[in-house]
């Protein structure tokens, strides 16, 4: 069973086309988060594909205390309002509480539900009943199958368009694995599934007191995953990932997404 295909502002998800969210992992300033939308807008629209602009306004999941976390929720969606206004893009950022819904949902076009909170009752409710589009991880603990009961919770409270996002499982210590039948196995279910190529690679906790990762490996997964159907690609992005306060061995250069995008585009029109 196809999923229905729905569009968030013009980007389409479950049809022909193949999805795009693409941004920073969190908002370092309102200056960096500009500068880099700006080359996204210009990047994709030599492409011709629209895309989605994602950053966190709290990392509120990092392996120490001490790491950077963003501006927090009420300035953090002043800065994607903004910059959804200026570059006429959709944008989105994760939301942690039933509280952070209700501000959230004023500034951006889609919600995303963390890895580790995706069976959070409360949090699935209020993003269901906000009236925005919901992206829920699948988190690294749950098979394809058990997320058919989030699902009914985002229906139950009204949402129609959602859809789940494929970022490894748990495989041993400090790593993931991706599993590429699950992206067909939730095609099946009728849900839009996309797939987190950065999120992938990630070694959580592997470096002691942060997280590190494979992230050369993340356009190698992404091509994978377009090839078994995925109906969009998450790609965090950075102009400089050494320099990145948070998930910076895991996210690409800017420099190299277009080439990156081409093929994945190139593989998508292919299937």
């Amino acid at each position: 069973m196809n999923p229905e295909p729905f569009k968030i502002g013009n980007v389409a998800f479950g049809g022909r086309n193949l999805a795009l969210i693409l941004g920073p992992c969190v908002l370092e300033s309102e200056k960096s988060a500009r500068r880099t939308a700006a080359r996204l807008v210009a990047i994709t629209e030599k492409l011709g594909v629209p895309f989605v602009f994602k950053a966190s306004y709290d990392k509120a999941n990092r392996t120490s205390g001490r790491s950077f976390r963003g501006p927090g929720v009420r300035d953090g969606c002043r800065i994607l309002a903004a910059i959804r206004g200026e570059f006429g893009i959709p944008v989105t950022t994760d939301v942690h509480s039933p509280e952070d819904v209700g501000i959230a949902a004023e500034s951006v076009d889609l919600l995303q539900i963390p890895a580790f909170l995706c069976r959070q009752t409360d949090l699935i409710e209020a993003a269901g009943a906000s009236g925005r589009a919901v992206n829920v991880k699948k988190g690294q603990f749950l098979s394809p199958w058990e997320i058919a009961p989030i699902a009914g919770k985002l229906r139950a409270a009204g949402c129609r368009k959602f859809f789940f996002t494929e970022r490894g499982t748990t495989f041993g210590y400090n790593n993931l694995v991706a599993d590429m039948r699950s992206i067909p196995w939730i095609r099946e279910q009728g849900f839009a599934v996309v797939f987190d190529a950065t999120h992938s690679v990630q070694r959580p906790g592997g470096g002691g007191d942060r997280t590190t990762g494979d992230g050369h490996l993340a356009p190698v997964l992404a091509s994978a995953a377009v090839a078994a159907g995925a109906d969009g690609v998450f790609l965090e992005t950075h102009e400089n990932p050494s320099k990145a306060p948070s998930d910076g061995p895991n996210q690409i250069p800017l420099a190299r997404l277009p080439g990156i995008l081409r093929k994945l585009l190139t593989i998508r029109h292919a299937r």
